[in-house]
């Protein structure tokens, strides 16, 4: 315990915000967690589909996910984690084929042998790196580019640069690319079988267990309290307005998204906010369709078809073994774009034709239920040289501390990687020599 406990308030009850009070309140801080929705959760958060509990965005574990793992352990709950062994789809220009295996890859009639072997070493050399510091200075389409060369990038990445990033995609790092590359890569139980994570009663059951031991160790959660601004007096911190009521607080961590912090905390230095305000991030509108019987073989299936303007399907229900199907289609695409601006309806239309259209035994009365979430920043936008353009955690607000998803990089987004920020930021607020530490 500190000798010296103070009140945290941290704003945001996702994985993220919840980590991060959890290692407050252990170590002996008063903590209240404020959160605009009615629900824990924030990404990870669940919502009845059709009578089936279902978290809105979807989410897998891989084998490297330690913090995830350390966290289960603490709370008793390794027993959930269950591995499946998935299967991986591609779909190209009209045809399914077998992905992620070695003999996939050789029987795939779209490449070279040449392409072939250059697809494998560098998959295998992205496998083996560590530090991730050369790869932020590179741009990644040039990156695999290079190193697989023009037809395979046509082939296997540049489709889905496209419909993800769209007039971004030739601005990303390679280091956030690697990373996921390196992640999943690693995710087998040998050479020719890949094998994913989920937690058996969703995300929940870990939201849940969080939110049991802080309100053991006397935390409030407020749910349905968004923040109006951050309080200060002289430069530090005394608290949040909350529009009812007024919370008096010691410190405050914020993890909201970055692009609100400007706005509740107007009190940040001019270039601090100009800072944050540079950090781009991509919505997505997440289509989920429950089917009558099964789609795929596939729980993650990339697609390269100039019919079909969406990256990928992800059918869970072929990771965790569910009572119904479940096929998530994700919408990645700036605000700009003009499909962010549809009615749920018509996305709900054009990703039904999509799925219809690549599993012809499929008819329109196999869809049993539809639903469209959305959420405006969901993938932070991570150019060459993102190391430097992140704003450090503590603010030059004396007692506010600040992170988002865009400090997993170079990782992508991950509950394993919200874990390990949200203790980040706890221990980066109680170093402060204001902190009590």
């Amino acid at each position: 315990m500190t000798s010296t406990p103070l009140h945290y308030a941290v704003i945001g009850a996702g994985p993220m915000g919840l980590a991060a009070a959890d290692r407050l309140a252990q170590a002996g801080h008063r903590v209240t967690v404020v959160e605009a929705d009615d629900r824990l959760g924030g990404m990870s958060a669940a919502f009845d589909f059709d009578g089936l509990r279902l978290e809105r965005y979807y989410h897998f574990i891989c084998k490297t996910d330690y913090p995830l793992f350390e966290t289960l352990r603490e709370f008793g709950l390794s027993d959930r984690l269950k591995w499946t062994d998935t299967e991986l789809g591609f779909y190209y220009n009209g045809q399914w084929y077998d992905w992620g295996k070695p003999l996939a890859l050789l029987r795939f009639p779209h490449l070279s042998l040449a392409d072939k072997v250059k697809f494998s070493l560098h998959v295998l050399r992205t496998k083996a790196v560590t530090d991730w510091t050369e790869l932020d200075k590179l741009q990644a389409t040039d990156w695999i580019r290079n190193a697989i060369g023009e037809r395979a990038y046509k082939v296997l990445w540049e489709r889905l640069f496209e419909l993800k990033f769209f007039e971004h995609m030739h601005n990303m790092s390679a280091a956030w690319i690697g990373t996921r590359i390196k992640r999943v890569a690693l995710s087998r139980k040998s050479l020719l079988q890949e094998q994913m994570g989920y937690l058996q009663g969703g995300s929940q059951v870990l939201l849940d267990a969080y939110e049991q031991r802080l309100q053991a160790k006397g935390a409030q959660i407020k749910l349905s309290a968004p923040v109006r601004r951050v309080l200060t007096e002289n430069g530090r911190v005394t608290g949040l307005d909350l529009g009812r009521e007024t919370l008096a607080a010691d410190r405050v961590l914020s993890t909201v998204p970055l692009r609100y912090v400007p706005r509740l905390a107007p009190d940040l230095r001019l270039d601090e906010r100009q800072r944050i305000e540079s950090i781009d991030n991509i919505p997505v509108a997440c289509v989920l369709l429950k089917l009558r019987k099964p789609a795929t073989k596939y729980f993650w299936m990339n697609v390269n078809d100039p019919r079909i303007e969406v990256p990928g399907f992800i059918e869970y229900s072929n990771l965790n073994p569910l009572p119904e199907k479940i096929v998530y289609v994700p919408y990645y695409m700036p605000k700009t774009h003009p499909k962010w601006a549809w009615d749920d309806e018509r996305l709900l239309d054009e990703a039904t034709g999509y799925l219809l259209l690549t599993q012809p035994h499929l008819k329109r009365e196999d869809i049993i239920a539809r639903h469209v979430s959305r959420y405006e920043y969901a993938q932070p936008l991570c150019p060459p040289g993102f190391y430097d353009k992140l704003p450090a955690m503590k603010t030059s607000l004396e007692g506010f501390f600040m992170a988002d998803t865009s400090y997993y990089y170079p990782e992508d987004r991950s509950i394993n990687e919200s874990i390990r920020v949200g203790w980040d930021l706890a221990a980066a607020a109680q170093k402060d020599p204001r902190g009590g530490a």
